[in-house]
């Protein structure tokens, strides 16, 4: 139980829903949701597109999403796969040949296929209850009415303002520049595109106007784009990977994304005595640290599009070698040069209905608004994923066309003797396995509840840097600058979470939201 006395949030109680998400707006439309009859899929799309207008720079219809949902009346995590592919047309041959040693961050090279509006269809189709015309309904709305910015909203814009490009000032900034907190933003060209896609379905997107309007944009700028690509877009259901940590059995997405890298993160901190250290001590920052290098630098290698190695880093005696490492009194160099590109733009949020359906979804544009560019109609800002592929010259995750890159989003869901227990997210690029591990080990190891859990400071081993959030003493610093760390304080906090846990035994919901972020926990 956290100190009253001070600053903080409580977890929120409900018996009937609830929602986590990073705006509150978003979760008040979630609950109307469930309120009208919708499930937890319904309500989590509906959350999810209107974080689009509420956070463009975090996600937009021109992104990808990855999905972990229960339905409820069994235990049963189902993961479903809303990543677009390269162009077919793209070859990373002719990326080197132009002098390109990286995927260019700001150059539609990066631009991969929007798959997250196919995903969106599907899943309202075979899970949804209330149809995918009233999910979209509230973006809709709210993105021809406009919608206040809020503050962290502000700081993050402001921050990417430089990054856009073209039309994409046009569409994303005011007078030139970044919009401010209490500004009002609308995108009436985009709720354009959600009306076809509410009468129309994935068509309504991915063909006619608005995929016209997408591909003669990005040829435009020398990309590579078809109709057919688009036409092609699929989102794919597939097979969880999971594995334990204390009391709990983590769920995760197998590649592209990088699920396998919280669980290879579990099964090495598995190896020391946790519990025992001081949950925002010295000891524990650093064991943390040096499995967070260990684990990652084995996601550069073992994993990308359908990798064959996902057994060898969900294998207990990799974790065992691979703890044998770390020396507990002294930091060790960065293992490998971390080979994917870093952002921080994710929306995260988690739902669960009055059946106790499920639903973790993560959606984002990658960097803060993607490629910086847009389509010169509607608007629709492109993702950049395409920066997650390597370059090098046979890699598993080297650029080519048709294919998925390496994604660093991962929706979490745990499982507690068998039972689905809770949908929860931890947004953050590259520390989200980091994150889901810190989330979790703070609930076992240290009893925290999961508002209290998801509260305590964050540090994060990343490129030859100790990231540590100012929430930590000057005494811990320097403790961890003495074993050989290079510490630094990140200018942003590192990620956000949300998060639903069902409390089987008393029958309501627990619902914890992020301070990092706006948003909140709402329940009914």
């Amino acid at each position: 139980m956290r100190d009253f006395h001070k600053p903080g949030r409580s977890a929120v109680y409900g018996a009937n829903g609830m929602v986590a998400t990073s705006n509150p707006l978003s979760s008040k439309v979630a609950i109307q949701m469930l309120e009208a009859g919708g499930n937890a899929m319904d309500a989590a799309i509906a959350a999810a597109v209107l974080q689009g207008v509420l956070e463009p720079q975090m996600t937009g219809i021109g992104g990808d999403c990855f999905m972990l949902i229960n339905r409820g009346d069994n235990d049963e995590v189902i993961a479903l796969n809303g990543s677009g592919r390269a162009p077919e047309a793209l070859t990373g041959a002719v990326l080197r040949a132009a002098g390109h040693m990286a995927v260019p961050v700001g150059g539609v090279e990066s631009v991969t296929l929007p798959g997250a509006i196919d995903a969106f269809c599907r899943a309202s189709a075979d899970f949804g209850r209330i149809g995918l015309k009233a999910s979209l309904a509230p973006a809709i709305y709210y993105m021809k009415a406009g919608v206040p910015i809020g503050p962290r909203t502000a700081f993050d814009w402001a921050l990417a303002a430089d990054r856009l490009q073209g039309v994409a000032r046009d569409f994303y900034l005011k007078d030139g520049k970044a919009l401010v907190a209490g500004q009002m933003f609308a995108a009436p060209k985009q709720a354009e595109v959600l009306q076809r896609i509410a009468e129309k379905g994935r068509a309504g997107f991915y063909e006619g106007e608005v995929a016209e309007d997408m591909v003669t944009s990005l040829n435009a700028l020398g990309g590579v784009h078809t109709l057919d690509d688009f036409a092609n877009v699929t989102s794919e259901y597939c097979e969880p990977i999971s594995g334990g940590y204390g009391r709990f059995e983590m769920v995760e997405h197998p590649p592209n994304g990088q699920g396998a890298t919280a669980i290879c993160m579990n099964n090495i901190l598995s190896q020391f005595d946790i519990s025992s250290m001081d949950p925002f001590g010295v000891q524990r920052t650093h064991i943390e640290a040096e499995a967070a290098k260990l684990a990652y630098e084995a996601r550069n290698r073992f994993i990308a599009n359908h990798s064959a190695r996902v057994d060898h880093m969900l294998s207990m005696e990799t974790a065992v070698k691979l703890a044998a490492l770390i020396d507990p009194k002294a930091a060790m160099q960065s293992p490998a040069a971390v080979s994917e590109a870093v952002h921080k733009e994710t929306i995260c949020l988690s739902v669960v209905d009055k059946d106790r359906m499920s639903v973790s979804l993560i959606y984002s544009v990658f960097h803060s608004f993607g490629s910086g560019l847009a389509s010169s109609k509607f608007g629709i800002n492109f993702q950049n994923r395409g920066a997650g592929f390597t370059l090098e010259e046979g890699h598993s995750n080297e650029a080519r066309g048709g294919k998925r890159p390496m994604h660093t989003i991962i929706p979490g869901m745990l499982r507690e003797a068998g039972k689905v227990v809770m949908p929860f997210g931890v947004m953050g690029g590259q520390y989200q396995p980091n994150g889901h591990h810190r989330f979790v080990s703070n609930m076992t190891d240290f009893g925290m509840d999961p508002q209290t859990a998801i509260d305590g400071p964050r540090s994060f081993s990343d490129k030859g840097e100790l990231k540590m959030e100012r929430g930590y003493s000057d005494a811990v610093r320097q403790g961890l600058v003495d074993l050989g760390h290079r510490v630094t304080v990140p200018a942003i906090p590192i990620g956000g979470a949300q998060a639903v846990l069902i409390d089987r035994e008393r029958g309501v919901l627990i619902g914890a939201s992020d301070a990092r972020k706006e948003g909140a926990a709402l329940g009914y």
